[in-house]
């Protein structure tokens, strides 16, 4: 049965034979070329323009920028993936190691890759770094988190971790193939080249504060702040990013806006957050869900500290009770937060306890939840900006920051223009309407009137309705005005019947 089974399947014919007078010829891939344009539209009336972008020039073309794939694990061999320590670290590493690195300076993305100009002295290397990080040592008591009354005043330590860094060679990447792609010439890597300075840019705003949210940055500035309620600020940032265009490679930047926690007193933000118009009105349940992972800044010590909860006593019941610590041996006044719970910026089984109004929300921290109506309508009202306001405020941030003083620019002789690019541009002639009694609608200033015009095609309406869904609504005035608004536009209406209903609701909330 098994060898009928395996003859009954019908193997494929062998290929031809080939015959020796057949010469093997190599395919030729077919060369393509980007069609260019023939030239521009002369229709409508020339005007100049302004845009959002700033000339870039480049006076070392040839330079070539070097990417190099980064590997970061602790001293537990586990890897090191959040973007804010592995700035810290790469940043450490240059300090520690930049004589064997030839002083060369990094462009990191915060993640797994860095760019340099010209090699490194090795294609594999490997460094140890060693951070440290500072914390208050108070001689709490392992369980409770409470200071004890023989505590002294608080001193900050230090404890040193241990990185392993390994980088190795992965690719070159010629800042020339951006100059070649302007000139039309098919290349590969120029979304790679623009990459890099991108990459640059965001370092820049990273060394300087900035909180980064894809190609946007936002400066820690309260000029750019504004309130939407509910603990929550709209923060006025830039988005940029280099692009290639006709006039040549340019800097595009724009206004954007992201939500952050507004910074300041926590007790104010639950305040705010809650709708709360006083502290003993708060909901601490909420307002523990709320705070977790929040990073506050204390008044007396002046150090950072992220939330991971809250006391399930108050401040002035804990079993060594915080409130005595602060008042009796620290000197600081306690005026409201005796009776509230503390903020727990410990770990989870060593809890370290700290009276609210002490700890104020460090500025810069996203808010991701959505915005409800009456703060989305606030937003877009506060943020609007007039053509020549939003001018000024993309202008004066690149005269103010300067981006192109930084060394990676500077090596290869990147400049970026302080003024807006001009362009030409031309206004067509708006369209006109065709109404009734074959009269044209011109428009004017952009807007075309349709006051006492009618319908180019107006219909018969025969039969219609009206529901009416207020007992306080006169339904024979609203079908009178229906009728007589419809007869100015063409529209002839007959028959009608009016309804009104009633509706009782019963709401119920969860």
């Amino acid at each position: 049965m098994e060898k009928e089974a395996v003859g009954s399947r019908r193997l494929p014919p062998p290929p031809p034979i080939i015959p020796p007078t057949v010469k093997p010829e190599k395919l030729v891939t077919p060369e393509r070329s980007i069609i260019s344009r023939r030239g521009f539209g002369s229709a409508g009336r020339r005007i100049s323009l302004l845009t959002n972008h700033f000339k870039v020039s480049v006076k070392s073309p040839n330079e070539i920028f070097y990417q190099y794939s980064v590997s970061i694990s602790s001293e537990d061999k586990r890897v090191v993936e959040n973007k804010g320590i592995g700035r810290k670290i790469i940043d450490k590493l240059y300090q520690t190691y930049s004589s064997e690195l030839a002083g060369k300076k990094f462009a990191y993305d915060g993640e797994k890759t860095l760019y340099t100009v010209g090699p490194l002295p090795q294609n594999i290397s490997e460094f140890t770094v060693v951070l440290e990080e500072s914390f208050a040592k108070r001689g709490s008591p392992p369980h409770n988190g409470s200071p004890s009354e023989s505590s002294k005043r608080s001193k900050r330590s230090f404890q040193s971790k241990s990185f392993n860094v390994e980088i190795n060679y992965a690719a070159k990447i010629p800042l020339k193939s951006i100059s070649l792609a302007l000139q039309g010439s098919e290349v590969e890597n120029i979304q790679d080249a623009l990459r890099v300075l991108d990459i640059i840019l965001r370092q820049q705003a990273a060394n300087r504060g900035c909180l980064l949210v894809r190609q946007s940055f936002f400066h820690d500035d309260s000029r750019n702040f504004t309130n939407v309620g509910g603990g929550v600020t709209g923060c006025r940032g830039f988005h940029s990013s280099f692009r290639p265009t006709h006039g040549g490679l340019s800097l595009n930047m724009d206004v954007s806006t992201t939500m952050i926690l507004t910074p300041g007193p926590v007790i104010d933000f639950l305040l705010a957050n809650q709708n709360a118009r006083e502290p003993r009105n708060i909901d601490w349940a909420k307002a523990k869900k709320m705070l977790k992972n929040m990073r506050v800044k204390t008044r007396h010590s002046n150090m950072e500290f992220k939330i991971i909860g809250l006391s399930e006593k108050p401040c002035n019941q804990q079993l060594l009770p915080v409130y005595d610590y602060f008042t009796k041996h620290r000197n600081i006044e306690l005026t409201y937060s005796a009776f509230m719970p503390c903020l727990d910026v410990g770990k989870p089984k060593r809890p370290n306890y700290l009276p609210l109004e002490l700890c104020t929300l460090v500025s810069l921290q996203r808010y991701t939840k959505a915005l409800s109506s009456m703060q989305r309508a606030s937003l877009v009202e506060k943020s609007r900006q007039k053509p020549q306001e939003r001018i000024r405020v993309v202008t004066d941030a690149l005269k103010t920051y300067r981006y192109d003083d930084d060394p990676l620019f500077v090596a290869c002789g990147i400049s970026i223009e302080k003024q807006l690019t001009q362009v030409d541009g031309r206004v067509l002639e708006a369209p006109k309407l065709k109404v009734g009694n074959g009269e044209d609608c011109i428009p004017r200033n952009g807007r075309w009137n349709f006051n006492n015009k009618q319908l180019f095609t107006p219909i018969r309406i025969e039969r219609w309705a009206v529901v009416n869904f207020s007992a306080r609504c006169d339904t024979s005035h609203l079908s009178r005005e229906l009728i007589n608004c419809g007869r100015n536009k063409g529209i002839v209406s007959t028959l009608y019947l009016s309804l009104c209903c009633v509706f009782l609701f019963q709401t119920s909330f969860a």
